[in-house]
């Protein structure tokens, strides 16, 4: 009988937000895979860090942080491969994914490669969104409103494109794009309904109005969250 693959959603940062179920595969699975820079430490493995027991056999996922460069499709090959060789053997893999695993996760790429094959479980985690949102201290949506959530790095068109169609957006990847959204912002008028949050959860948060941010670059971990009031907030 082969091994489970569990894809686990490790929250955004505080190694408290992660679920009671994540907490219990991480302790019972012998085999913990985790995203990891080519150079750096890994962000899901930090997070998960103080709940992984010390005789677990860890597989760090060796991916390179190029845009250009990722998804990278031989990284993944070679690491399911790795990975199938522990489930064929009958031992429980569990990848962990900052926040939760099919939003923006990199699970996701091992999913499509594994789980034809092996038993599989996705186990959500609280998302980045939630979490900023948290640490803003303002709503995502209410009653009928619709989000769309636009990543960074898209063409300065199509991000204002976006944002005139919707009147909740959260924009994600924000990173060296901080100018050209904000550019878009500023133009379309909306200053005062942009928050800006950077590593939401975590020890080094930050979450002020984007008009307080005067830097041309963000870190990754970072997110615009804009939303204009629909007359119906607090009725």
């Amino acid at each position: 009988m082969s091994g489970i693959l569990y894809g686990l959603g490790v929250g955004p940062g505080d190694p408290d937000l992660i679920t009671l179920k994540a907490l219990r595969i991480i302790q019972k699975a012998p085999v913990i895979a985790y995203p990891a820079p080519d150079i750096g430490k890994s962000l899901a493995r930090a997070i998960a860090g103080p709940h992984i027991p010390a005789n677990k056999t860890e597989i760090p996922i060796l991916t390179p942080m190029v845009p250009d460069k990722f998804p990278a499709h031989d990284v993944y090959d070679k690491y399911a491969a790795k990975i199938a060789g522990h489930l064929s053997a009958g031992c429980d893999v569990a990848v962990l994914c900052e926040g939760d695993p099919f939003l923006y996760g990199s699970f996701m790429y091992l999913f499509a490669r594994l789980s034809n094959t092996y038993p599989t479980q996705v186990v959500p985690g609280v998302s980045s969104l939630g979490a900023c949102a948290a640490a803003a201290g303002m709503p995502l949506v209410s009653r009928n409103e619709i989000l769309s959530v636009v990543p960074g790095p898209l063409e300065e068109n199509e991000i204002e494109g976006r944002l005139k169609q919707s009147s909740a957006v959260a924009i994600m990847k924000v990173g060296r794009h901080l100018d050209k959204i904000r550019s878009v912002v500023n133009r379309l008028g909306l200053q005062k309904y942009a928050h800006y949050v950077e590593y939401a959860s975590m020890s080094d948060q930050r979450a002020v109005p984007l008009s307080q941010i005067e830097a041309h670059n963000a870190p990754y971990f970072s997110m615009i969250l804009i939303r204009q009031p629909s007359g119906e907030d607090g009725k």
